[in-house]
């Protein structure tokens, strides 16, 4: 898998939020726990539609969760 630029602040708000595992982060927004890691160490970049599920997961707008750097 290539890694991708965007980054994420997922381990930050699962802390954040009572620290939440990845299992219970990945059971909410019905994914495993592995798709979890892979996203969170940038290996892997959710759908949009995964990726707003996230975000709704913490109460957060999607750029708070996901970070796509300026050129």
């Amino acid at each position: 898998m290539k890694s991708t630029k965007i980054t994420n602040s997922i381990r930050q708000l699962r802390f954040a939020n009572h620290e939440m595992t990845q299992a219970d982060l990945a059971e909410r927004v019905g994914m495993t726990r592995q798709t979890i890691i892979a996203i969170e160490q940038g290996k892997y970049s959710p759908s949009l539609e995964m990726a707003f599920q996230i975000a709704r997961v913490f109460k957060v707008p999607l750029e708070q969760v996901f970070h796509y750097p300026e050129e």
